[in-house]
């Protein structure tokens, strides 16, 4: 078995945002061609399966911690965190190594990475569509997350107005992931 990758993680600077964006953008529509191949409209913007608005709304949020993965001096990647230091809890909004370098473990250094930056973090969140089965793979058995909830048209997150739920389809389905650390 090879050992991880020698990752690190640097702050997001003003100056990389934009490709920060394209990067990330590009990771996703990549997941979705490799699950339902090269037409597929499951996007929020256009050709994009994730939007612009999406992101940046991570990026910018009031408890954002957003960095770069870099492996051999070069960028692979992305994680945006959102941080709680009152209720000890934080989400990983987005995260995204590039396919390229996929299947080195570089997820799984990545996460460790996290936990080993926030130790003070008891609950961690995740959320991913129901197709992402990489994703629903590496949250549950590479890094200890639990599946808690599994929102759909009959039961959706709390973004969601019970006027808009009959606009759901299967496309936006998602799971919730939950990692408790034990004391």
């Amino acid at each position: 078995m090879s050992s991880s990758p020698s990752i690190s993680l640097q702050p997001l600077q003003e100056d990389d945002r934009e490709q920060f964006i394209l990067d990330l953008q590009w990771a996703f529509r990549y997941g979705a061609q490799i699950e339902f191949g090269m037409r597929d409209d499951r996007t929020e913007e256009g050709s994009e399966v994730i939007s612009r608005t999406t992101i940046e709304r991570s990026i910018d949020g009031e408890r954002a911690e957003t960095y770069r993965i870099v492996l051999d001096g070069r960028f692979v990647g992305g994680v945006v965190l959102s941080i709680d230091q009152g209720e000890a809890k934080g989400e990983l909004e987005l995260l995204f190594v590039s396919p390229e370098v996929h299947s080195r473990g570089i997820g799984k250094a990545v996460w460790r990475a996290v936990e080993a930056m926030h130790p003070e973090i008891r609950i961690w969140e995740a959320i991913t569509p129901y197709f992402e089965k990489r994703n629903i793979h590496f949250y549950v058995n590479s890094c200890g997350f639990h599946i808690v909830e599994f929102w759909n048209k009959y039961h959706h997150g709390p973004a969601v107005p019970d006027e808009e739920s009959g606009n759901w389809s299967e496309d936006d389905e998602m799971f919730v992931f939950r990692k408790v650390i034990d004391q």
